[in-house]
């Protein structure tokens, strides 16, 4: 639930008498950049489930190593963020661009609090380029058509959804949403992929009191649903596993039992 960009767009623009799902991650993250009724949410949620701090960072470290590995280690120099969230430490742009100062690299959002930040705080090197698009997961043909401005779509991308899958209820839809997306990209480039599992009792109790909140509704997803996504994909090693036991820094901690939320990272073919 990093960002809802599922196309459930507020038409007053931004309201903050209703929680909004990249404000309440910020808010677990320890940031500043929500409100009452978003920390009211957030506690609430984790009273029910302390692991979602765990989540949210999890979340975090996943991409920040995936990003690494494909700027290092296989030479990707473009990548789309789709469903972006309020900027935090270790952004995509910033972890590319330590790799590699000539990626380039394009935003996808569409709450203006999230834009506005994004404008304003996530500049990149001049040697590289950094977009912001106000769009929809809803509507990948203007995700593409947009971020052609700053990408070149003949060479590979890294598309990464990080938490914001879920906000689309329909897991077919939510299929051909990726799909689109990634055929929409040549061969080479890869998909980067975490979300929630249903497996986890606590996790779900907790999901189903958020999306009782206003807050947009968040739809977990079983283990096989999550691996779906990358069906056709050639799986980077070690395919798709909890997000703490992706290639972890050996220097990290011994990776925790309870399982929350799956992620990996595809190659197309």
């Amino acid at each position: 639930m990093n960002g809802d960009i599922s196309g459930k767009r507020q038409e007053s623009g931004l309201d903050t008498s209703l929680p909004h799902s990249a404000r309440i991650w910020n808010y677990w993250l320890g940031g500043k950049d929500n409100y009452p009724v978003d920390q009211k949410v957030g506690e609430e949620f984790r009273a029910f489930f302390p692991g979602v701090v765990d989540l949210a960072r999890d979340s975090r470290a996943f991409l920040v190593r995936a990003v690494d590995h494909l700027a290092r280690e296989e030479g990707i120099r473009q990548f789309l963020d789709v469903g972006t969230g309020l900027p935090t430490a270790n952004n995509t742009h910033q972890i590319a661009q330590r790799a590699a100062p000539s990626s380039r690299i394009v935003y996808v959002d569409n709450d203006p609090l999230v834009l506005a930040h994004a404008r304003a705080l996530l500049v990149g090197t001049p040697e590289g380029a950094t977009d912001y698009i106000d769009a929809d997961l809803g509507d990948p043909a203007a995700i593409v058509e947009q971020a052609a401005r700053t990408l070149d779509l003949s060479r590979p991308v890294a598309l990464t959804l990080m938490q914001v899958v879920g906000h689309i209820a329909d897991h077919g839809e939510a299929r051909s949403t990726v799909r689109a997306l990634m055929d929409a990209l040549p061969s080479g480039s890869y998909l980067v992929f975490n979300d929630s599992v249903d497996t986890n009792e606590a996790n779900a109790a907790a999901t189903r009191r958020y999306n009782d909140s206003g807050a947009a509704p968040y739809h977990l997803r079983s283990p096989e649903e999550i691996a779906g996504f990358f069906d056709g994909l050639e799986l980077l090693e070690p395919g798709v596993v909890p997000l703490d036991r992706w290639r972890p820094d050996p220097a990290e901690d011994t990776p925790r039992d309870e399982v929350i939320a799956l992620g990996g990272v595809g190659r197309k073919r």
